[in-house]
């Protein structure tokens, strides 16, 4: 059912919880996991006026959460890869699954209400709305 699995983190405690969901359907088929970070480059300062320097450091944090994730997986027997990109995050994890062939894509969901979820939007809440494969969310623990 599911062959390949995308994992978009963020390196926040809600990606976090994400993990064991996406360890559980791996195993259950066989399924290749490919963990994909995304330096926001859409926030002033990251890709306009500090530019490279913020932008690499936030590329190698992401390398590191990546690379560790993959880790885990591999210590399970689990086929996983690790990527970064940089861009929009929704679009940027949108265009993976599309160009990679995603069978579901499981992601956090921070739980934001009211105006912080308005003013602040929401990559979860795009990816359900765009994504052309189910989204699997898994809800920050309070």
């Amino acid at each position: 059912m599911y062959d390949e699995i995308l994992l978009p983190v963020d390196g926040s405690p809600a990606s976090e919880q994400a993990i064991p969901h996406v360890f559980g359907f791996a195993e259950m088929y066989g399924a290749t996991v490919h963990v994909l970070f995304v330096a926001d480059t859409e926030h002033d300062g990251v890709g306009g006026i500090v530019g490279g320097e913020v932008l690499t450091r936030l590329e190698n944090e992401g390398q590191k959460l990546v690379d560790g994730i993959v880790n885990r997986a591999h210590e399970r027997d689990i086929d996983a890869v690790g990527v970064v990109e940089k861009g929009s995050p929704h679009e940027a994890i949108l265009e993976y699954a599309t160009d990679h062939d995603i069978d579901v894509i499981v992601m956090a969901t921070h739980g934001r209400t009211g105006i912080e979820r308005v003013l602040l939007g929401s990559v979860t809440e795009r990816i359900v709305r765009k994504a052309s494969v189910p989204v699997l969310t898994v809800r920050e623990a309070t």
